[in-house]
């Protein structure tokens, strides 16, 4: 209790504060979406930037200086995320570590029929559940500057931080009501599934065929999607646009002017 209160006084102070003078620069110069947002969504958009950026334990690897272009560059599109979702600050986030760029990393996993594969592997980002998030800054950088392309690595790996909110990694955040889950699992499940069977006849699709990984990888690139080609995204998967509008409190289409 006492900590809570702590931080709430913590975050209080936080908010009174003025926005940075680099910050506007940045987030106009780095981020094409912000000027999509209305200005009381810009506002609370800075107001939760003040508490994300303050809060974490940044890292810089292999020599990297971290930056308030680096900072803010990631907090605004993490905070994207929860935008519309009053209370969630990714309090399970402790630190973040951004590398250059592409980092390599130890890796095992099960390629089926009992195979294992293990070796090095080369990473653009990576979640721990109760743990750090990992980010190349060369592709933070490609996902602002590509905003249209579908593939987003701050966007991925936060919307896994999302996902693991209930201590499981399997597609499914935190939902608000037992009719929510009932329609995530068979929206979900029914649009996941259909991904899979286009991946296998070497179909051309919107979403990233890595999605097809499973449940968990699949939200992540959804999200994505979501939130960088939100128009196709509403015309080709209706049912999954409005599962995810429903979840995230926002609807990014309407922020595209025609």
């Amino acid at each position: 209790m006492l900590f809570s209160w702590l931080k709430r006084r913590r975050r209080r102070k936080l908010l009174a504060q003025p926005v940075p003078r680099s910050w506007p620069a940045i987030l106009q110069r780095n981020l094409p979406f912000y000027a999509t947002l209305s200005e009381p969504e810009q506002e609370e958009l800075c107001n939760r930037i003040k508490i994300f950026e303050a809060e974490k334990n940044w890292e810089g690897c292999r020599g990297l200086e971290i930056t308030d272009e680096i900072r803010i560059t990631i907090s605004a599109q993490a905070c994207l995320l929860v935008l519309g979702r009053k209370d969630v600050h990714f309090d399970n986030v402790q630190s973040i570590l951004v590398y250059p760029a592409k980092y390599y990393a130890e890796s095992r996993r099960h390629t089926g029929g009992g195979i294992v594969y293990e070796g090095i592997e080369g990473r653009l980002g990576e979640a721990w559940y109760h743990g750090p998030v990992v980010l190349s800054w060369e592709d933070v950088q490609h996902g602002c500057f590509q905003p249209n392309d579908g593939v987003n690595v701050v966007y991925h790996e936060f919307a896994h931080q999302l996902d693991m909110q209930d201590g499981l990694i399997n597609g499914t955040p935190p939902l608000e009501s037992p009719e929510q889950y009932a329609q995530w699992r068979t929206v979900m499940t029914g649009e996941f599934e259909k991904l899979n069977r286009q991946s296998e006849r070497g179909a051309a699709t919107l979403l990233d065929h890595y999605g097809t990984t499973d449940p968990a990888e699949f939200f992540a690139v959804a999200t994505e999607c979501f939130f960088e080609k939100p128009l196709a995204f509403r015309r080709r998967h209706p049912r999954l646009y409005n599962l995810l509008k429903d979840y995230f409190h926002q609807d990014p289409a309407v922020r595209i002017k025609p």
